[in-house]
């Protein structure tokens, strides 16, 4: 299995999906590949914003070698699961995705359990430190949904 986390610059939201679900498939000893990628190519080869990796490393997640990078046409093909962290992006990712690959991809809260009035990963790029704990939060929660889908 091989998930795909996707945001608009792949280095806020998207690398602390990549950063929390790899963490947490190796605590369960799932065979699972984590990658993260941005729709936009605005911030390619940065490392992911020191906010999100503040936020993380707090909780014990490795955000090192997780280099943002642009979605690739060939990431339809080669990922099981494309999660878009808002409806802007998914919407993005769904004019660029051949027909027979879209089923793969989703929004990344329809695994959330707990931030289920929340359709969307709200982008804390502009906002304080707090933005970064609540993505975090909800990352972790739709992280633990995801395991339990793959799980069944």
């Amino acid at each position: 299995m091989k998930v795909l986390f996707v945001c608009l610059g792949n280095i806020c939201r998207s690398p602390t999906a990549h950063a929390v679900f790899r963490q947490k498939v190796i605590e369960k000893q799932l065979t699972v590949e984590t990658e993260s990628a941005g729709t936009s190519a605005y911030h390619e080869g940065s490392k992911p914003d020191n906010r999100s990796i503040a936020a993380g490393n707090k909780r014990g997640y490795d955000f090192s070698k997780i280099v943002s990078r642009k979605v690739k046409p060939n990431d339809f093909q080669d990922y099981d699961l494309i999660l878009a962290m808002d409806k802007e992006n998914l919407k993005n990712l769904r004019k660029i995705c051949p027909d027979e690959f879209s089923h793969k991809v989703k929004l990344m809260l329809e695994y959330s359990q707990t931030y289920a009035e929340y359709e969307e990963v709200p982008d804390p790029y502009y906002g304080g430190g707090a933005g970064f704990e609540l993505v975090l939060d909800m990352i972790e929660d739709a992280s633990d949904g995801l395991i339990r889908h793959l799980e069944s």
